[in-house]
């Protein structure tokens, strides 16, 4: 006599992991810790899955963020003892690669776009375009610190200085994750934390990927054929589906920038 759940096919819990990391955005989407910790409390809890896989898509985003994620993912990993396995879609650049690492194996596409293991700050002066047509900058601070980077006004070597000095640290850190989760696996003879990417096969070659892989048939392949899928994601609402708001619509914009700088878009 057969007991019922009993013999249930053994799950693999798959997570989507798509779009820029950072904060929730303005229409509630993006990439968090907060807005992924009950996904992925779910997705190593229930039903105690085999393994979890990670599809990866994403061309970065806040260093902090990306830093919880992985770290949240590290501490169900070794509390459950479950093998972690990421995907890499289109992207996983700068913070997209960082979530990536905290699988224990990387598999990519031949065509996927990995690497950019760097740290960037951008934005834009306008100081000679203010001055130009009679506009008066008018900034009070407690504190001289206070209005560094103001862009109306023009850059100093004090604000670069001071800048590096936060960039620094960070990309340590960034690298620091990326030499203790793939170790040994790493190329030696090349330079990775340059901020440059490479395709697929060539993520593989210098160890930044584990192989060129599919998700379903490599589960099926390392976990058997009669596995099941459990797919978890964060839920869109009713107005970002429609497009029926603003914030939504430059927030896609500023998304599809970002995708964009790695030859990626999203449909």
């Amino acid at each position: 006599m057969k007991i019922p759940f009993m013999n249930r096919p053994a799950t693999v819990a798959v997570l989507r992991l798509q779009g820029t990391i950072g904060t929730t955005g303005r229409g509630g989407s993006g990439l968090s810790d907060a807005a992924l910790a009950p996904l992925l409390e779910r997705a190593f809890k229930r039903r105690k899955p085999v393994a979890v896989a990670l599809l990866v898509n994403s061309p970065g985003g806040s260093p902090v963020q990306s830093s919880l994620i992985g770290a949240r993912i590290r501490r169900l990993a070794e509390e459950r003892e479950i093998p972690v396995h990421a995907f890499v879609e289109d992207v996983a650049a700068s913070g997209g690669y960082w979530l990536a690492t905290a699988a224990d194996f990387i598999w990519a596409d031949e065509s996927s776009v990995l690497g950019s293991i760097g740290v960037i700050s951008s934005g834009f002066g306008f100081a000679e375009l203010i001055e130009r047509h009679g506009i008066e900058r008018r900034v009070h601070t407690a504190g001289r610190s206070k209005s560094m980077l103001d862009p109306f006004r023009p850059e100093t070597p004090e604000d670069i200085a001071r800048l590096n000095r936060l960039l620094g640290p960070i990309h340590e850190a960034f690298k620091d994750q990326v030499r203790t989760r793939r170790g040994n696996r790493l190329a030696v003879d090349h330079d990775l934390f340059t901020g440059e990417i490479w395709t697929g096969r060539e993520a593989v070659a210098l160890g930044l990927a584990d192989g060129i892989a599919h998700l379903v048939p490599k589960m099926r392949e390392l976990y058997g054929k009669k596995i099941r899928f459990l797919t978890y994601g964060q839920r869109v609402s009713w107005f970002r589906r429609f497009g029926l708001s603003a914030d939504d619509f430059l927030e896609s914009i500023e998304e599809r920038a970002a995708f964009a700088r790695f030859g990626a878009g999203r449909g």
